[in-house]
């Protein structure tokens, strides 16, 4: 039978700094592994955060999981992308068909995959792959007022936190987060701008297409949105709710249902990185729980997770979104944890460790 899903207030009070006794024991046992200290870069950095939020010195990871959370934005009647609003309902039947790029590589890497309707405008046919919360049919026009309203942020965060938790007790270690939305740049972009303080022309990009308008009106389009709406940046929900979207919380609540499980959560791109600013607002120790997959090259990206003070794996100049960049990242971060819970000790293998002893010196015999 399954736990019953927590309350916001409840995840966030059930997140527990990651274990420094498991990374100081972590960081020993690298220290001691059949290699020269360090040689494995940042691998060896990340294992030992992974040792914390796991709470042990040799963690291991067993299932994948990437939650692609969908929805629509109302800001698109303002013409700020190339492409029509109908997109998104359809490549959601894509994902659920197999055919998109984030299909292939979860099909390549073992992946597997939980689509979500988080709030597509487009009345979408019953499929039993296709997990829809009922949330709403799309946000309001954000830059005529908000894009939900806050019960609406709310819920979408505790979805985002009842799948997350329902991921955990299915065995799955390592949740990544993906998106789709025609206009959700925007939002994210306006959401960046909110929290970090930075002016909408420095984190805005072209997302999925510059508008006919150009990247002048979409950036005229937000600052319009953050006007009128006015959002608190140290109120995540208001936030959300005055320039959100309802794919957008529910990422922010698979971060936090991450950490209250206390299991790693693997970002995705601009998308990810709007929802993770959320979730860092709502819930600061969640940030401990996450980890940056690649450099969107959106604009706002680098933005966003210097705001969070996140160092991605991987810059490969993508901005397909999906969870794609999350993906990818996933078996690196495995590595990270087998070489830590797998690699022989100089001990256990008979090799010779390092010592401190001087060297001969040039002359002695």
């Amino acid at each position: 039978m399954a736990t019953p899903a927590p309350s916001l207030e409840q995840a966030v009070a059930a997140i527990r700094p990651p274990d420094e006794e498991a990374m100081s024991r972590a960081a020993a046992r690298q220290a001691t592994l059949t290699k020269p200290p360090g040689s494995l870069g940042q691998l060896e950095e990340l294992s030992i955060r992974l040792a914390g939020m796991m709470r042990t010195e040799q963690p291991r990871i067993g299932g994948k999981a990437i939650i692609i959370a969908a929805g629509d934005h109302g800001v698109v009647a303002q013409g700020v992308t190339a492409y029509p609003q109908d997109v998104t309902a359809q490549m959601v039947l894509n994902f659920l068909a197999g055919g998109a790029a984030i299909n292939v590589m979860c099909r390549q890497l073992s992946i597997r995959q939980i689509v979500v309707d988080a709030g597509v405008a487009t009345k979408l046919p019953p499929h039993p792959d296709l997990r829809a919360l009922g949330i709403g049919r799309g946000t309001a026009d954000i830059s005529r007022g908000p894009a939900m309203t806050r019960e609406q942020a709310q819920a979408s965060v505790e979805n985002g936190i009842s799948l997350a938790q329902e991921c955990v007790e299915s065995g799955i270690d390592l949740i990544g987060t993906g998106d789709m939305g025609i206009g959700n740049t925007t939002a994210s972009a306006a959401i960046t701008s909110a929290i970090t303080g930075l002016p909408p022309k420095d984190v805005t990009g072209d997302g999925a297409g510059r508008p006919a308008a150009g990247l002048d009106h979409k950036i005229a389009a937000i600052k319009r949105a953050l006007e009128v709406n006015s959002p608190d940046p140290a109120d995540g929900l208001a936030v959300l709710s005055g320039v959100g979207g309802f794919e957008i919380g529910v990422l922010s609540g698979v971060m936090i249902g991450a950490a209250a499980s206390g299991r790693p959560v693997v970002l995705d791109g601009f998308i990810s990185g709007a929802a993770a600013l959320i979730a860092n607002v709502i819930a600061p120790a969640a940030r401990d729980y996450m980890i940056a997959a690649h450099l969107s090259a959106e604009r706002g990206h680098r933005a966003a997770l210097n705001h969070l003070g996140l160092s991605p794996l991987l810059d490969l100049n993508m901005r397909l979104g999906e969870g794609t960049g999350a993906a990818l990242a996933m078996p690196i971060i495995e590595a990270a944890v087998a070489t830590l819970s797998e690699m022989a000790t100089f001990g256990e293998a008979g090799v010779s460790g390092p010592t401190d002893e001087p060297g001969v010196r040039e002359g002695e015999q």
